[in-house]
């Protein structure tokens, strides 16, 4: 909740997959094309003035899904409050589901464990194994994006972030 305002950052993804639940078949195109563009703002004005309008546009016909984006609005738009690069990387729990399937995975192979401290040993493991590839290898979030939000809100809403991207060498 201090980091991000809410208690939960819901994944944009699911979110949606649970609206769709609470409609029918045809009705899918209309609440994507309702919900989406909430996630594909530009900031969190914007974002609230598009939940806002679907609120409306849903009322009457599908009060249900009206209501859960009222409720969940909070959670659901939580990203909005870190540097537009960061966006992309924590409104979908894709990592996190990723990094839940790689711990499956190699608890699987040793199948029963000999006491709880072996298991937490494995898995504590694959943490740092993990930490360290978002690291040195293949960088979750850039230091210089993470130094803005370490600084405080104030200081990355209006900065731009430029990331070098390495040009390509030829062979």
């Amino acid at each position: 909740a201090k980091v991000l305002g809410c208690a939960w950052q819901r994944c944009t993804v699911h979110f949606l997959r649970d609206c769709f639940g609470h409609a029918r078949k045809d009705q899918h195109g209309l609440l994507g094309a309702l919900i989406r563009p909430i996630f594909a703002a530009d900031n969190l004005e914007q974002a609230r003035d598009r939940l806002s309008e679907a609120v409306a546009h849903l009322d009457g016909r599908l009060g249900r899904i009206a209501t859960m984006l009222e409720d969940a609005e909070p959670e659901i738009l939580a990203f909005y409050a870190f540097p537009s690069s960061h966006w992309s990387k924590l409104r979908s729990t894709n990592p996190l589901e990723r990094f839940n399937k790689e711990v499956g995975r190699r608890t699987d192979v040793v199948g029963i464990f000999p006491d709880d401290r072996s298991l937490i040993r494995l898995a504590g493991m694959v943490c740092i194994e993990q930490n360290d590839e978002w690291l040195v290898g293949r960088g979750y979030l850039s230091a210089e994006s993470i130094s803005l939000v370490l600084a405080g809100p104030a200081e990355h809403t209006q900065t731009e972030i430029k990331e070098d991207t390495p040009a390509l060498q030829a062979a």
